[in-house]
């Protein structure tokens, strides 16, 4: 008894050295949870453990959208036991694919299989043919044989589960991964940049080995280019066009019109040039398709760099040769115009982006209302014009 009232008067008397105790057991205890729980949360493929003793001898820990594929290849059959993990699957609804592509590395021409669970909480897990960018992951009939397709979502994880036939004497494939959102019970388009466009490789089913596709970003990079030579050549042009056509009738004397036009052509001539250096390292880094499109991109930078050098060189308007400089610009204005427009949807057809697909809808409704606006606009100054052909005639009478 003596001894507790003792250690209670020294630990009364002395409160710092008790504090000091109990201070450094929390940051221990702190610093060993701060240690134990990354490990905790971090756990590797090959130390998952899947329902009614499924096993696989092989997996991966895919580098991106938080995935993970196992599988067993049976080099007799030439079949391979698939099962597709990605987690997280809680904090928003979405749909998971895994895919093969026997031909190209890309989204186009892959062979996937999709699951996503539906409004009335039932899985849903089905092949998918790839035929195009603006693709919805319809089920259909895909290039190789698949069973045993099926699909569940358990402690924060979506598994896609199938069995599917490899092409002969092949152990290496194309592969590609996607995680995208739910509008309704349809898939929606994926993020076009961040993890979403660096989600390939090829896969070695017989040694495991896995190799992550550097060049993935191109699919980034031909969208960048879509959209700037789209706005730029496209749009913009015309839009320049049509305020040098009938800006004057509207502003009068005013240079208000003229400078309109060449702040909207210049514009447009930038961001077509930086999209036209993007295409140009594309074409010769990887190598793509559509020559023709290259071809009269190239025609297009150099027919805005002579109709800007010349225009900065035009004669006076009392100069006789001003009538020739007229033709030559007016020429090679609407030619551009004519081209720039051909080559956008060249463009579209190229990344497979058909006309009822929004990018292909949305620009041929940009054009159609340029096009109003140009018919009223021609009407107007038409209006006009035989207003005052009527008035001069009426004054020559009088006089």
């Amino acid at each position: 008894m003596e001894n507790t009232v003792d250690a209670k008067n020294y630990c009364s008397d002395h409160p710092s050295i008790f504090s000091m105790a109990s201070l450094k057991s929390f940051l221990f205890f702190f610093l060993l949870l701060s240690f134990l729980c990354p490990l905790g949360a971090a756990e590797t493929c090959s130390n998952h453990r899947f329902d009614e003793g499924k096993t696989f001898a092989s997996c991966s820990d895919l580098p991106s959208l938080d995935c993970s594929l196992h599988w067993n290849y049976i080099s007799l059959s030439q079949t391979v036991e698939i099962a597709f993990r990605q987690s997280g699957v809680d904090k928003s609804p979405r749909w998971i694919s895994w895919a093969i592509n026997p031909e190209a590395k890309g989204m186009v021409g892959s062979q996937a299989l999709v699951a996503f669970r539906k409004d009335d909480g039932t899985m849903a897990a089905y092949a998918s043919p790839i035929t195009s960018y603006a693709t919805q992951l319809e089920q259909g009939d895909i290039r190789f044989l698949v069973n045993r397709v099926s699909s569940m979502v358990k402690d924060n994880e979506m598994i896609i589960f199938a069995t599917l036939a490899v092409p002969a004497n092949t152990t290496t494939v194309n592969h590609l991964w996607q995680v995208g959102p739910l509008v309704g019970d349809v898939p929606g388009m994926h993020r076009l940049s961040g993890p979403n466009v660096g989600s390939m490789g090829t896969l070695d089913f017989l040694s495991g080995k896995v190799v992550i596709d550097r060049t993935s970003s191109i699919g980034y990079w031909k969208i960048v280019h879509g959209v700037l030579c789209t706005f730029g050549w496209g749009f913009l042009i015309p839009v320049g066009a049509l305020i040098a056509r009938h800006g004057k009738q509207f502003l009068g004397p005013s240079p208000a019109w003229f400078h309109a036009h060449i702040f909207c052509q210049c514009t447009a001539y930038l961001l077509g040039l930086a999209g036209g250096i993007i295409g140009v390292l594309l074409w010769l880094g990887v190598g793509v398709e559509g020559v023709s499109h290259q071809y009269i991109g190239i025609t297009l930078l150099c027919l805005g760099a002579i109709q800007g050098i010349v225009g900065n060189y035009r004669p006076n308007k009392e100069d006789r040769k001003r009538i020739y400089f007229n033709i030559f610009h007016y020429s090679v204005g609407y030619g551009t115009i004519g081209l720039s427009i051909a080559n956008v949807f060249l463009g579209f057809h190229m990344v497979h982006v058909g006309i009822r697909t929004w990018p292909q809808l949305t620009y041929i409704a940009a054009l159609s209302f340029l096009g109003f606006i140009a018919l009223i606009l021609e009407a107007v100054a038409c209006f006009k014009r035989i207003n005052a052909s009527k008035s001069t005639m009426q004054n020559q009478i009088v006089a």
